[in-house]
């Protein structure tokens, strides 16, 4: 396993972390399979282990709390919060990315955890009805609490990603030091801005979905019905293997890359993560195995030669964006007309 430094904060972490996601009711109920998954990641050399509040509802985080007991120091362990959580629902402040929330938030995620601490604590998404100096001021203070030893964010434009920044060297708190980001193969949004941003600030990056949901398994192909129990038949509002030129796209992609993986002598979910691992602003690819056997095939994943990242350029080029939904946030502006008419 291949280790590298996480950003500035001095942390050293696998190449590939494991994502949990999965474990619980959105992907895999049974407790002993997740705790298998752990085991095989750690077993492999494994260090880095994310999750958050919000993957089933804290059930992944209580998965992974309970299969991580006794072992919790070999770990980097890191979770996100923002989004909004089960509770009363006169309760309007159990989500977002207020100093009440995140407060709330957090002491939750480490009762679930089971854990005094968090060594890296996401803000899962932008939130433009906070200040982003009210945001970093409850980071700030957790981390002078003792109870976050890094904050990072994910999902953030790279102007959300700059004005961060400043605002923490001008007001004089902590500063982000990761950034979570959709990017693959077939979603190279994150290469005009986010990524080289990153870089530009030292930020750690964490690639989220480097499978792209699964279209580079090698289960989706040309001419065939997704499998019983595949995501596409499990999850199709959040699947976009309905939207059929999107589909298309995607499917002929995948043809051409199936290829270039053969040639390669490299199953193409291990081309799809080498890819990733690749590119020098990313420091980690977060694997999202369902699975201890969907676990096992991704590991051994390593970055690739140029020539082959010259034969994924000339299917994908660089920056492409087949599906917009594959960013993971959506500026409100985009979606309420209010906020761009006069």
């Amino acid at each position: 396993m291949e280790y590298r430094t996480l950003g500035r904060t001095g942390i050293e972490v696998s190449a590939l972390a494991l994502g949990t996601m999965m474990f619980g009711a959105w992907g895999n109920p049974d407790e002993a399979q997740c705790r298998r998954m752990v085991d095989i990641a750690l077993d492999a050399g494994v260090n880095f282990v994310d999750t958050a509040d919000v993957y089933a509802f804290g059930e992944s985080e209580t998965f992974l709390g309970r299969a991580l007991a006794g072992r919790r120091d070999h770990v980097v362990l890191a979770t996100k919060g923002h989004n909004e959580m089960p509770g009363d629902p006169l309760d309007r402040n159990r989500r977002g990315n207020s100093r009440v929330w995140i407060t709330r938030a957090v002491e939750a995620s480490l009762r679930r955890l089971g854990t005094d601490h968090l060594d890296l604590y996401q803000v899962h998404r932008p939130d433009p009805s906070t200040d982003i100096d009210e945001t970093l001021g409850v980071l700030s203070d957790l981390v002078r609490a003792g109870k976050i030893r890094a904050i990072g964010t994910s999902s953030f434009p790279a102007e959300a990603l700059v004005e961060a920044q400043w605002v923490a060297h001008d007001r004089h708190r902590e500063r982000f030091g990761t950034e979570q980001v959709s990017y693959s193969i077939l979603a190279r949004h994150s290469e005009t801005a986010v990524l080289p941003t990153a870089a530009r600030f030292n930020l750690g990056v964490l690639a989220w979905s480097p499978l792209n949901g699964g279209w580079l398994t090698g289960k989706y192909r040309a001419g065939q019905e997704p499998s019983a129990g595949s995501r596409a038949l499990r999850e199709p509002e959040h699947f976009d293997y309905g939207d059929f030129p999107v589909r298309e796209q995607k499917l002929a992609a995948v043809e051409r890359l199936t290829a270039i993986a053969d040639e390669a002598g490299l199953p193409l979910v291990r081309l799809a993560l080498g890819f990733v691992l690749s590119h020098p602003a990313v420091t980690s690819a977060i694997m999202g195995p369902r699975t201890p056997e969907q676990l096992s095939a991704q590991l051994g994943a390593a970055p690739l030669p140029h020539d082959v990242l010259d034969a994924i350029d000339d299917v994908v080029a660089p920056g492409t964006l087949i599906n917009p939904v594959d960013v993971g946030y959506v500026p409100p502006a985009l979606e309420t007309p209010s906020l761009r008419r006069r």
